[in-house]
């Protein structure tokens, strides 16, 4: 996959805002398949910053009703990127 298949978008809450301001860690969406190996390669090639850590966390997606029928939201993936010490934060807007 490419970087760009990898990270699908930030994620813009006070909580992930929080994190980049005081802790630098970044908060994205990602691929569902995407591996923390390939979450650290795609935003080091993106961003040009060295990566501390990475976690990531599986969400299921919710069952939702409009009247009568009934649907499901997909399955999604949240990475929390830690950056080494001394490394720049990233300024982004969400998409």
């Amino acid at each position: 996959m490419s970087p760009y298949q990898v990270i699908l978008g930030p994620i813009v809450t006070e909580k992930a805002e929080f994190g980049r301001v005081n802790e630098q860690v970044l908060c994205f969406k990602v691929h569902p398949k995407a591996t923390k190996t390939d979450v650290r390669n795609a935003v080091h090639a993106i961003f040009q910053v060295d990566v501390d850590s990475v976690r990531t966390a599986r969400y299921r997606g919710k069952v939702r009703r409009l009247g009568r029928f009934q649907g499901r939201r997909p399955d999604w993936k949240k990475a929390y990127v830690k950056l080494k010490a001394g490394e720049k934060t990233i300024e982004y807007t969400q998409v």
